[in-house]
């Protein structure tokens, strides 16, 4: 295939076992034992102060009784700083039984691309015209330099494993990841910059668009549980 550049991620959620009503009965065994189990299928509406409360004071296992799994294309670099989170079941697309694609990144216009400050204390700032040229037409360069040297070892017969060190973080890979509510929760407390959080985060833009996209499904599936995410300051319980 031709080589394609693209400037953004893709996020898919596979499949769900996750509903505000979960943590409402996983939560009401404490004090109800069997009977909580009536709770399964009524309205949690009635109960959001208990999740707020739970959120609240970080009673977090309630919120483990569920599950999300997502569908997750992005630069190799990403799922790098994904997988540092071990708080999740991680199956990627592999270099040794597949040939890789030339999928690969590029930022957009208007992704920041000057850092200011020094680690620990630095901010991003956008990038001239000039600068962002400058960038793409690198990043352009390096990738097609190095998908032609791992095509001409392919092509003589070396294997793929070892063809694929010549690749670049930059290049797209493709990865299933589960995780129940309250390790996402963690994820997203890491990986979004949002104001009134009780703990700033600053994470890489790339990573944060992947966790963005994460938390639009995660609102829509456990819309009560995001809610009291969002009001807790957005700590993970």
């Amino acid at each position: 295939m031709d080589p394609v550049f693209l400037d953004d991620v893709t996020v898919e959620l596979v499949k769900s076992s996750a509903s505000d009503a979960d943590v409402i009965w996983a939560a009401r065994v404490s004090t109800s034992g069997e009977s909580s189990l009536d709770e399964i299928g009524k309205d949690p509406e009635r109960s959001a102060g208990l999740i707020n409360f739970l959120a609240r004071e970080r009673h977090g296992t309630p919120f483990e009784h569920t599950s999300m799994t997502f569908f997750i294309s992005a630069p190799i670099f990403v799922f790098r700083e994904f997988m540092r989170h071990r708080i999740a079941s991680y199956n990627e697309e592999s270099g040794r039984y597949r040939e890789l694609r030339p999928i690969f990144y590029l930022p957009a216009r208007n992704r920041p691309l000057v850092q200011v400050g020094k680690p620990g204390a630095y901010t991003y700032v956008d990038g001239s015209d000039e600068q962002h040229a400058l960038t793409v037409a690198s990043m352009k360069s390096a990738y097609l330099a190095a998908y032609a040297e791992y095509k001409k070892m392919l092509d003589a017969g070396v294997a793929r494993e070892v063809a694929r060190a010549v690749l670049p973080v930059g290049l797209f890979s493709s990865m299933y990841v589960t995780m129940n509510a309250r390790a996402l929760m963690n994820f997203l407390s890491l990986r979004t910059s949002r104001e009134g959080s009780h703990f700033p985060s600053y994470p890489q833009r790339e990573i944060e668009m992947v966790a963005e996209k994460m938390e639009a499904h995660f609102a829509r599936l456990m819309p009560l549980t995001h809610a009291a995410f969002e009001k807790s300051g957005r700590v993970a319980p």
